[in-house]
């Protein structure tokens, strides 16, 4: 069990880090396009999640699939108003004569 635990969090540390680099070398003309492809991921995150802590009995696995379905409900909501307020830079404003 403790091996289990220490290579999973071996797993996240470097899948932290290396999407904190991939992250930081994305151009800005690409955030919008990327930035739904990742709320698409995190839907399925959210599907998973649901399933996971959709158990009867509380365990550990269901509280952390709780956690999951917050963290990556939050991810989803933050994802589409960042989309929709760069989109709205985009928009040509009104010109009121």
């Amino acid at each position: 069990m403790a091996e289990g635990l220490i290579a999973g969090l071996v797993v996240f540390v470097l899948a932290s880090f290396i999407g904190f680099e991939v992250i930081n070398k994305i151009p800005p003309t690409l955030h919008t396009p990327l930035m739904s492809g990742s709320n698409a991921i995190s839907g399925i995150a959210i599907v998973g999640a649901l399933l996971v802590s959709g158990e009867r009995n509380w365990s550990l696995t269901v509280i952390l699939g709780l956690i999951a379905v917050v963290l990556a409900t939050i991810n989803v909501v933050g994802g589409f108003l960042v989309t929709d307020r760069m989109l709205q830079m985009f928009k040509k404003k009104e010109v009121k004569a």
